[in-house]
């Protein structure tokens, strides 16, 4: 079965999430997604916050930077949570913004070393290894969690670029792509992912989730259109959708038949009625959706 779930978007304030998260959870929802977007809201404080709120919901953060977490810290608050509420919270990582790195000081040189010497790292980490390692960023010395997790912890790489998708292919569970990704898109990427997958001898599954900006309602068109124009994609065919249950689910099954295994509804920046968004992808989008 596809998975479906929907984005939080960090352009709402914080104290909206809670009744957000609760809504998507009474409406069987299976996944709330967060972004830790510089400068707006922090994405392990608000997962946790939303996994303490609702009772079976799964909630993604769809990415954590690593050049602004130092990989213990995040395999500590990985752990942590995936303890306290297991299997429901989904841990993505990635370079981040190169422009909102630089304002922080924090730019790695090679943005492609880093994430796979984290990736490594940050994996080794939670299946309770004790970790050394002296890379170009990533440098532990005995490091160990005294709580590692129960059960193995999936790790998602967001991904966009032939060499970062072979990488997420090598070094990771899973791959984020963006909202920028056509069906197609979708295709070529699996595609590079199998071949990172296949150089490292991996051959478990790899769970690939897919964002799908999305527009419903009387002024659905034009506000898809303007958000597209002002992320830069423009008119791509095939990217995004606007209309009812029926459009939206048609364009998260291409999603899926092009090698999506969950999509992720992603509402416009100018979303009127974030509430009715969560009921309209669980109640309406969600049983056409095989």
């Amino acid at each position: 079965m596809t998975g479906l779930g929907a984005v939080f978007r960090p352009q709402l304030p914080p104290e909206r999430l809670r009744a957000l998260a609760r809504l998507a959870d009474e409406s069987g929802l299976e996944e709330l997604w967060l972004w830790e977007d510089c400068f707006l809201e922090g994405g392990v404080s608000a997962m946790a916050a939303a996994l303490a709120w609702t009772e079976r919901l799964r909630v993604g953060i769809g990415l954590l930077p690593v050049p602004l977490r130092n990989v213990a810290v995040t395999a500590m608050e990985a752990a942590t949570l995936e303890r306290m509420f297991p299997g429901r919270a989904i841990l993505g990582v990635g370079h981040g913004v190169q422009s909102w790195m630089g304002q922080v000081g924090a730019r790695a040189e090679s943005p492609l070393t880093l994430l796979r010497e984290y990736l490594d790292a940050l994996r080794a980490l939670l299946r309770g290894e004790r970790v050394t390692t002296h890379g170009r960023y990533v440098r532990l010395d005995g490091v160990a969690l005294d709580w590692p997790p129960a059960e193995p912890v999936r790790v998602l790489a967001g991904a966009t670029g032939p060499r970062s998708l072979r990488l997420s292919g090598e070094a990771a569970d899973g791959t984020i792509l963006t909202a920028a990704t056509t069906p197609e898109g979708v295709r070529r990427a699996r595609d590079l992912i199998d071949e990172g997958r296949a150089s490292a001898g991996r051959t478990g599954p790899h769970h690939v989730v897919v964002q799908l900006l999305t527009a419903t309602g009387p002024d659905a068109a034009a506000r898809l259109e303007a958000e597209l124009a002002a992320q830069g994609p423009g008119s791509v065919p095939g990217l995004g959708v606007a209309g009812d249950a029926s459009a939206v689910a048609k364009a998260v099954r291409r999603l899926a038949e092009a090698g999506a295994d969950t999509v992720v509804l992603q509402p416009t920046g100018d979303e009127p009625d974030p509430e009715g968004f969560v009921r309209f992808a669980a109640g309406e989008v969600r049983p056409l959706v095989p």
